[in-house]
């Protein structure tokens, strides 16, 4: 005699691999479907450890009131409860299999046979709800995967959803709060979308469709209620942080379907419809965790990446189309209004928070990861806001404001201190453990000042607006100049470091960096002022700034009265802005950093036909009007190579073996070294702009040396046909780099 359990375990891995079942389809039903009822509030079930069956499994199970059980020993309702997790685990699995495409199609066909059986007994659904509240938490997760795969089996399967299920849902969605099932109700949803975004098929939008349609309501009045609740009701209760965690995954989940699968119901634009609620949550009495929860969340959709992780294939569209345009304002709108009340205040940790895998944070701080997601999210709003905005005053307007309120954020988190200050270096600073994200903030900094600098373009005054942008960009940490070289220091002004971004489709380095270079080929003389001024703050701490102001040259220093550091690059700041900075604390002296430069080597002889060009991602020409469109045309075609990742090792392997033959681009000539071990003679106030002494150590030098090693680089790569896109663009643009250092009055 066979016991029940041990039926279903022979049953459950004959289905894990896919085998064909012999007995009829209803001897399966008869062990599959849990016995189970509601009496006086108490749950019923079959119990498999009282009950055994022959050999043939003509028996089925009798079922048995888990009152009688309750009163036999302890190990026949525990045995009781693993008859029923492995009857639902079965049917999980006899799901999947049935729409495996790998799955044997006789199989195939008895899976599915047995499901719409299973799902034709009108208390089957019922039986999966009535464990939601169940004492077990083991039992009622595994009754909730169970039932969101079987309604994604119905959508896959064009079978009309039960009206108990739909009338389930809005019952729940919409009684809130008295409901107490509503958890569960948002758990099953999340499951049931998330199916749908890991199917390969091409009908995802139909299914999203037909599942959303019933509930679209439903999803809007639980909305408002559960974020017009009065916050003090959180304080006494976890189920409802759990359903607010819950929520917000399910609301994640429903923008991100709204993006990539292109279905437009209200339910996914309730964020961005009533932005406010959302970020009302930071002012409750909630763990700081669901903060931080709360915060990347908005991170994610300010940034357009919702839902990137849960698709399989090419990520669709990098920018929201034009449609989304005024939801994405919407949000940044809203977030910046709350930056106005406080917002950034209200992410700090009270008392003695706990940590994991990481230093402790300090009491009145946020942690890393709050910090990090706080400050793109602002950076970002501010970089919306000033897309759609056309005035020149505004915009300058806004950055004071909210990039003070920024700075003030972050300054406390940064350590250790050092002398001397820029408020440009808070974004490497604050980003260099999340390249990603550092590159985002960069990228968008990078647009509020190309933006800026637009609008200064349409005044009379055109150099004037010129240098008062300067000023102002310098003032409230936003030059790109700035960030990007304190990127570089960062890194070590190696090469190798920029050409793995490159060939990498993790961050949005390729996009940043091509409107980089676009930038610095019209700003080289700005650039290398920059990299003087920043030679002498680093080489000498108790910096002269009379020295730093002439530096800049005469016409810029004559109104100056600051005594500050920012008075070579900028005005004074004002008492809402005055706060102080410094670029990275570890990054190494001139002296230290560039010693010996290495000797070009001999060009390679081009003995051997070269491989066959692939197809180029774009032609990044100088105009403005192509700025956006080329880099977002180039980033979508990187994401999209299919071979990038394969040939990643190769490329490292070749560049380590290349390493002892490396060679710069012909036209870039080096300047003679610094002697190992003599210090760099420092610069005076009088010292020529282009006096060579500081410069061949410099950080124009060493960046222009940087690009050089990492065009020769891909040269290299491209030449045996190993770089994962043609790089044919981006090296045209390194070339104009060079040619206007050469061309320029401010050479090397």
């Amino acid at each position: 005699m066979k016991d029940v359990f041990e039926v279903l375990e022979e049953l459950y891995k004959k289905v894990l691999h896919g085998a064909t079942l012999e007995n009829d389809n209803q001897d399966y039903i008869l062990y599959l479907n849990p016995a189970i009822s509601d009496q006086d509030g108490s749950t019923a079930t079959s119990s498999g450890c009282l009950n055994t069956l022959g050999d043939g499994g003509q028996h089925p199970p009798v079922p048995v009131n888990l009152s009688s059980v309750s009163a036999a020993p302890v190990c026949s309702r525990s045995r009781a409860c693993e008859v029923l997790l492995l009857q639902l685990t079965v049917v999980r699995v006899m799901v999947t299999r049935a729409l495996a495409l790998e799955t044997e199609s006789r199989a195939k066909e008895t899976y599915r046979e047995i499901i719409k059986i299973l799902l034709e007994s009108s208390d089957f659904e019922s039986k999966l709800t009535s464990m939601f509240q169940n004492g077990d938490k083991l039992l009622s997760h595994v009754a909730t995967k169970c039932l969101g795969s079987l309604l994604y089996f119905q959508l896959k399967e064009k079978i009309t959803l039960s009206n108990f299920w739909i009338a389930f849902c809005q019952k729940n969605l919409s009684e809130y709060p008295e409901s107490d099932k509503v958890i569960y109700c948002l758990w099953t949803l999340t499951v049931v979308i998330k199916e749908i975004f890991k199917d390969s098929c091409s009908q995802k939008t139909d299914i999203l469709t037909q599942f959303l349609a019933p509930l679209d309501s439903s999803f809007e009045v639980f909305y408002h209620s559960l974020f017009s609740q009065h916050s003090g009701n959180l304080q006494d209760t976890s189920e409802k942080i759990n359903g607010l965690i819950c929520f917000l995954e399910l609301l994640e989940l429903l923008i991100a379907s709204r993006i990539h699968l292109e279905s437009d119901f209200a339910c996914q634009r309730m964020l961005f419809l009533k932005p406010s609620h959302v970020l009302n949550i930071i002012t409750w009495p909630i763990p700081a965790f669901v903060k931080r929860k709360l915060v990347t969340f908005l991170k994610r959709c300010l940034l357009w990446k919702v839902g990137e992780d849960l698709c399989r294939g090419p990520v669709p569209a990098l920018l929201p189309p034009g449609r989304l345009d005024g939801d994405l304002l919407a949000l940044a709108d809203a977030v910046l209004q709350a930056v106005d009340l406080g917002f950034l205040r209200t992410l700090s940790v009270q008392g003695r928070p706990s940590c994991f895998g990481g230093g402790p944070v300090q009491p009145g701080c946020p942690d890393p990861v709050t910090l990090r997601a706080g400050s793109l999210l602002l950076i970002r709003s501010l970089e919306v806001r000033c897309q759609h905005c056309a005035s020149a005053k505004e915009m300058k307007v806004d950055l004071q404001r909210f990039m003070s309120e920024l700075l003030t954020f972050v300054k406390p988190d940064l350590r250790p201190p050092v002398q001397s200050h820029h408020p440009c270096a808070w974004l490497p600073r604050v980003f260099i453990e999340q390249d990603d994200d550092m590159l985002e903030a960069a990228k968008a900094s990078l647009g509020i000042y190309l933006k800026l600098s637009g609008a200064c373009k349409a005044t009379e005054s055109l150099t004037q607006e010129k240098e008062m942008l300067n000023h102002h960009s310098h003032e409230n940490g936003y030059n790109p100049h700035c960030i990007f070289l304190f990127f570089l220091k960062n890194i070590g002004f190696d090469s190798k470091v920029l050409l793995d971004f490159l060939i990498s489709s993790e961050t949005c380095f390729l996009e940043y960096f091509v409107r980089y270079l676009k930038l610095l080929h019209k700003d080289w003389d700005e650039f290398f002022t920059l990299c003087r001024y920043l030679d002498v703050t680093e080489s000498n701490d108790s910096l002269d700034v009379r020295g730093c102001i002439s530096l800049l040259g005469p016409d810029r220093s004559s109104s100056r009265a600051d005594s500050g550091p920012l008075a070579a690059l900028g005005h004074p700041r004002s008492a809402q802005a005055g706060v102080s900075w410094a670029p990275d604390a570890v990054s190494e002296p001139p002296t230290q950093v560039m010693t010996s430069p290495r000797t070009p080597a001999a060009p390679h002889a081009h003995s051997l036909p070269p491989p066959q060009v692939p197809q180029s991602l774009v032609d990044y020409d100088s105009s403005e009007d192509s700025d956006v469109d080329s880099t977002d045309l180039c980033l979508a075609e990187s994401k999209q190579t299919s071979s990038q990742q394969k040939v990643t090792k190769k490329i490292q392997d070749t560049v380590r073996t290349s390493e002892g033959k490396k060679e710069l681009c012909p036209e870039l000539p080096l300047r003679p070294a610094v002697p190992k071990g003599c210090p760099a003679p420092p610069l005076s106030a009088d010292d020529d702009i282009t006096d060579n002494s500081v410069c061949d150590v410099g950080m124009a030098y060493r960046t222009v040396t940087c690009f050089g090693e990492l065009q020769g680089a891909i040269d290299r790569l491209q030449k045996k046909n190993l770089f994962p896109y043609n790089p044919t663009a981006l090296l045209k643009l390194l070339k104009q780099i060079e040619a206007t250092r050469s061309t320029s009055g401010n050479p090397l």
